[in-house]
């Protein structure tokens, strides 16, 4: 499957075959989570409305998925110490001190999945919160807990037709009033506002800008452009989350196409004279993007680069890759 110097006409006869986008539906009956140390019956895994970060946001999480491959029968959880790694970053930010360790959390999450005996693509969010009830503005010397539930779900965004985005009115919450690289619940307020509107107006997604009016990330997911043959994508210095899958997409596009990604400040006026546009994220995955602010993206058909990509990267979660079999996790 190695791709070496790919060129663009060399991918012009990809076709995508992914499933329909499918918006996850939870139940509170149904499943597991691990909560206060132990595994529970999903409907026990409660907190009480006196709890501190329902009141003030002080939380952090992660999103990790994992993959079915039905012909290996085994389900494979993507960047799994990654993902905790991460959320380790966060906690430092809001001085928490939660008991388990990331390899803790490693080993918990992957009894929890088998626990629920899934065979088909599933979303894990781990929670570490501030769980003392008490309406005091402080982060030391409150409680610290863990929580992790899991469901099924495929795509949630149509990850084939291309998705239709707006620039929001909303900027990107500023590094030094929020701290934009620790995925932290209250900061999501911003996204929230941000991808509602865009809704309301007839967008699938929204992208920020940061305060000084360059491009920042989606409301849940960083992106990428293609201008005149090279791939560029925001700076960790415009406000951007530090995206696994952003990072694991550079490293890709390196090892296989032979290209470097530019990470540099992007004007709003490069994306309508962009080739290709993509989003990614856990959540979005690979998504291309068809037109900005009612402006046209390359032919407004998803882009060759983008759709190799998205299928290279699906190839590698799902373990049909060796090169990339230490990406995932198998859960049986």
């Amino acid at each position: 499957m190695t791709q070496t110097n790919t060129s663009i006409s060399q991918l012009n006869g990809h076709e995508s075959k992914a499933e329909a986008p499918k918006i996850p539906v939870l139940s509170l009956e149904e499943g597991y989570a691990y909560f206060e140390g132990s595994v529970v019956p999903m409907s026990e895994a409660k907190v009480s409305v006196a709890t501190h970060a329902l009141h003030y946001g002080t939380a952090c999480f992660e999103g990790i998925r994992g993959y079915w491959n039905d012909t290996h029968q085994q389900l494979y959880l993507l960047k799994l110490r990654e993902h905790y790694e991460r959320m380790a970053n966060s906690w430092n930010v809001l001085r928490m001190h939660p008991k388990e360790t990331v390899d803790d959390l490693c080993r918990i999450t992957v009894e929890l999945v088998r626990k629920h005996g899934y065979r088909q693509d599933v979303y894990v969010r781990p929670l570490t919160y501030k769980a003392a009830r008490t309406i005091k503005l402080t982060l030391s010397s409150l409680e610290d807990a863990v929580a992790i539930y899991t469901f099924a779900m495929g795509n949630y965004v149509d990850i084939e037709a291309g998705l239709k985005v707006c620039t929001s009115s909303w900027r990107r919450a500023n590094s030094n009033a929020m701290p934009v690289r620790a995925k932290v619940t209250g900061a999501y307020i911003n996204s929230s506002l941000a991808v509602d509107d865009a809704n309301a107006a007839g967008f699938d997604e929204a992208i920020l800008l940061t305060h000084d009016g360059t491009v920042s990330e989606g409301s849940s997911c960083n992106l990428f452009i293609l201008r005149n043959g090279k791939l560029a994508t925001p700076a960790l210095s415009e406000d951007i989350l530090e995206g696994v899958t952003r990072n694991t997409l550079i490293d890709l596009i390196h090892t296989e196409f032979g290209m470097t990604v530019e990470e540099r400040r992007i004007d709003r006026t490069e994306l309508y004279a962009s080739e290709e546009i993509f989003l990614c994220g856990t959540g979005v995955q690979v998504s291309p993007v068809s037109s900005v602010d009612h402006r046209q993206v390359g032919s407004g058909k998803p882009g060759p680069i983008t759709m190799k990509l998205q299928e290279l990267y699906l190839a590698a979660c799902r373990g049909e890759n060796e090169k990339y079999r230490d990406w995932v996790t198998p859960v049986y």
